[in-house]
């Protein structure tokens, strides 16, 4: 089985339609219970009960890079396969990306504001991620602003793979600088432990929450959008006949 056949609008109707009730479920559980038993957690010595914030700051902030970078894999696909269904996907999830990104940016704000003593700082991390916002922002109306659907898939992709710059700097800027406000990375593969077991754990539940979330989501956007193209073809052959 190749997977070019989910290029095809009925293999992907029928092969989404199957997923997309798990997808639904695993979000509320995850994303309900990894947030949930989060702010159950106690507080930190350090920064009190704000520290909590982590539990939708960094899931949010953690999909509003990895949802650009799925956007600039479709974004290939279409420009190198032609595939539609793809350049619908990259569409599809650039609304949830952008709110992804605001959350992040809202909740470090409301995070930042008590322990830094202000709710913005031009800190190089916090800057390339506001930049990531408006490429979101650019990127849903580039498409809302061009009516044939290959042409906005056109400029939309080119215009991808230049905000992928912003987004290798809002999720390596961490390692890029080490000047700022912004802390260090909450969570590491390296040796030593930059957060303790008590809240890594629903922190990681969180986080899968949000994945399964998005997942949902983009499956449902996507959808609607292949039905959206359907009616607009039947409209066209109905106005030719």
């Amino acid at each position: 089985m190749s997977i070019w056949e989910y290029a095809n609008p009925v293999k992907f109707m029928r092969t989404s339609g199957a997923i997309l009730p798990f997808a639904v479920a695993g979000a509320v559980v995850c994303t309900v219970g990894g947030v949930v038993w989060g702010f159950l957690t106690p507080d930190d010595f350090r920064q009190g009960s704000t520290v909590k914030i982590v539990f939708l700051h960094v899931p949010a902030a953690m999909m509003a890079i990895n949802i650009w970078v799925m956007m600039l894999v479709a974004s290939l696909i279409w420009l190198i396969r032609r595939h539609h269904v793809s350049a619908l996907a990259a569409k599809a999830a650039a609304p949830i990306g952008a709110v992804m990104t605001l959350i992040a940016l809202a909740t470090g704000a409301i995070w930042g504001q008590p322990m830094w003593g202000t709710w913005w700082e031009w800190d190089p991390r916090l800057t390339s991620f506001l930049i990531l916002l408006l490429f979101y922002l650019g990127y849903i109306a580039l498409w809302a602003s061009v009516e044939d659907v290959d042409s906005a898939a056109d400029l939309t992709g080119v215009l991808c793979l230049v905000g992928s710059v912003f987004a290798l700097l809002s999720r390596y800027a961490v390692l890029f600088w080490n000047q700022g406000l912004h802390q260090g990375a909450s969570l590491s593969v390296q040796s030593g432990e930059r957060m303790s077991a008590i809240y890594r754990y629903p922190l990681y539940l969180s986080m899968l929450g949000f994945l399964l979330l998005f997942v949902a989501l983009v499956l449902i956007r996507t959808r609607t959008e292949i039905r959206r193209r359907r009616l607009a073809a039947l409209q066209a052959r109905e106005m030719r006949a």
